[in-house]
């Protein structure tokens, strides 16, 4: 007596192959579900406490630090120095070059500088926006609450852009950083020879007379410039206005703000090259991704074959 064995034909053997190698293919076993708590609805709403906390978690905490604080020191760097320029023209007008022709150069050159400083500010309100938004954009919890994350070359190319253009001006920036210092040494020498005078007239030892600060050395106006120098009460009187006194702690308010910007670009540095790597490698997970779709669609393309071989054998 002959008995019949069924031949199994290779979609069945991909079939159970398919089975085996992946559990979630198999019949879905239904589970006892605990009673829900807390502020998610039965549908499976989250709650505003939950949703307050998943945006939070959505927020560049770097990059919103770095652009704080690049804001702060362009905002000190640029205001400060404003008005401490102007107050620079003040004093040497009054006290130094009593000519307007010697420092008609230096006014012009002063101008020009105050109009660099509004368009500094201008540039950097909009830069710190856009590197503020390019974190938001490379989040990896923005990438959760908006769904499947698509990097595309053209992402990754404007990432490398910020990379070299925030290398550059943190360079251009060290330079600003280390002009704004050369008024305050300025500056400082002149109150130093005038605190030197007073302790002079405290103890009487040397007339203060012949203790003088020469503007001219410095460069900033020319040598024959009237007087172009101060010398005893009348240099200490100098040291007594407001002009001085508020040129002087300004400079050295832009100066560490400049320093503050250095910092933050420095930081937003460090953020820009952590996202492009970030977006290499997000490129090659989605290549992977795409990879592994293709195969179980291949898979899934198989079985539904095999099925139909198998309804029509029946």
């Amino acid at each position: 007596m002959l008995w019949h064995v069924p031949l199994i034909t290779r979609p069945e053997m991909e079939i159970g192959r398919y089975h085996w190698m992946y559990r979630s293919s198999r019949p879905h076993r239904y589970h006892h579900v605990p009673a829900l708590r807390g502020n998610v609805s039965p549908l499976g709403i989250q709650g505003c406490f939950e949703c307050c906390i998943k945006c939070l978690g959505g927020v560049p905490y770097a990059s919103l630090v770095a652009t704080i604080l690049c804001f702060s020191g362009v905002a000190l760097f640029c205001g400060c120095g404003h008005v401490a320029l102007t107050g620079t023209v003040s004093i040497l007008e009054q006290h130094f070059s009593t000519t307007a022709s010697d420092h008609a150069l230096l006014s012009e050159v002063i101008q020009l500088m105050q109009y660099v400083i509004y368009g500094i500010a201008s540039f950097f309100f909009l830069y710190g926006i856009i590197l503020l938004a390019e974190g938001f954009y490379t989040t990896s919890a923005v990438k959760e609450l908006h769904g499947e994350f698509k990097t595309t070359a053209c992402g990754r190319c404007i990432s490398g852009m910020f990379v070299f253009l925030t290398y550059v001006l943190g360079v251009a920036w060290l330079g600003v950083f280390g002009f704004s210092a050369v008024p305050v040494f300025m500056f400082y020498n002149i109150w130093s020879t005038c605190e030197v005078i007073k302790s002079l007239q405290t103890n009487m030892t040397v007339p203060g007379d012949q203790i003088c600060v020469d503007i001219r050395q410095y460069g900033i106006i020319p040598w024959n410039a009237v007087p172009g120098k101060a010398c005893g009460p009348i240099l200490e009187n100098i040291c007594n206005t407001n002009e001085f006194y508020m040129s002087y702690h300004l400079f050295i308010v832009a100066c560490a703000g400049a320093g503050a910007t250095v910092i933050a670009l420095i930081h937003f540095l460090m953020i820009l090259s952590s996202n492009w790597a970030y977006l290499k490698d997000a490129s090659k997970m989605q290549a992977y991704q795409d990879i592994k779709a293709k195969e179980e669609q291949e898979l899934q393309d198989i079985q539904s074959r095999s099925k139909e071989q198998l309804n029509s054998y029946t």
